[in-house]
């Protein structure tokens, strides 16, 4: 088995979006099979790219150039998958990065457990998108997607907890905000596979939120830093914009992240 450090790089250095998945997935198994056999495998060091490895299509626009598309309407509903698609690969290569990049700093076992979960259920979700994707006779590539996305990924690369706090911390919450609207779009129009889908998503990302505060408050513990203070500064460092509401309050609660961490970078609505 090889060190997961390199696993997390060969994940980021496959270009094709179901060979990335299926390679991410075959070595979290292989991970987790380990780890159920009562090993501890090797972490190891690994040299990742700047930027993973990614296919051709889809063509990589600048947010402004996005077209924008009505989602009640098929073609807008097919452009909401493609940019869940979109979203979910670059989480795929986000959550192995932090594996990959960061192994200079040392953490418990369970660090690279939740991120290794995480991985493969990111890698889970975007099979889920293109399955839906291809159900509707379309597929991942067939339109142009956000070039921004790995954007957060290249401002934290030398900031381990600027990664934690700005990627599950403020990215991924936002999806606990905004996929319940998108569940509705797809049970109106009766669509019961990216309704199915998109509740997997929902609920798995909670446990993704959580990941980050858990081990951002770890290392604020660590270092002795209160968490409150570090996030709010390490947000208004590296993430561009206030934060946007309404919040889903609940499933942030439960994702660990309290009101008073998150309202004070909020521009009002």
């Amino acid at each position: 088995m090889m060190p997961l450090a390199q696993m997390a790089e060969a994940v980021l250095r496959t270009a094709d979006g179901r060979e990335k998945t299926a390679l991410s997935r075959k070595l979290a198994a292989e991970w987790k099979a380990a780890r159920a056999d009562g090993h501890t495998p090797e972490i190891g060091t690994a040299d990742p790219p700047m930027h993973p490895a990614r296919p051709a299509q889809p063509e990589l626009l600048s947010p402004r150039e996005v077209p924008r598309r009505r989602p009640g309407s098929p073609q807008g509903r097919i452009a909401l998958l493609h940019a869940v698609a979109h979203i979910e690969l670059n989480a795929v290569d986000l959550h192995w990065d932090i594996i990959a990049r960061f192994t200079h700093i040392p953490m418990p076992m369970g660090f690279y457990d939740d991120w290794v979960k995480a991985a493969d259920e990111e890698s889970k979700h975007f099979n889920l998108m293109c399955d839906c994707l291809e159900e509707l006779d379309s597929h991942y590539g067939a339109l142009p997607a956000h070039a921004g996305m790995w954007r957060a990924a290249e401002d934290t690369a030398q900031d381990f907890m600027g990664r934690l706090a700005v990627v599950p911390m403020v990215l991924e919450a936002r999806g606990l905000d905004v996929t319940p609207g998108m569940i509705d779009i797809f049970r109106t129009a009766k669509l019961d596979s990216a309704v199915a889908a998109l509740e997997t998503i929902y609920a798995e990302e909670v446990a993704h939120v959580a990941y980050g505060s858990k081990w951002f408050h770890f290392l604020c513990g660590r270092d002795n830093l209160d968490p409150k203070d570090a996030f709010h500064t390490l947000v208004q460092r590296y993430f561009h914009s206030p934060l946007k509401p309404p919040f889903n309050e609940e499933k942030r609660a439960e994702a660990g992240l309290p009101p008073d961490l998150y309202w004070p970078l909020a521009v009002a609505d």
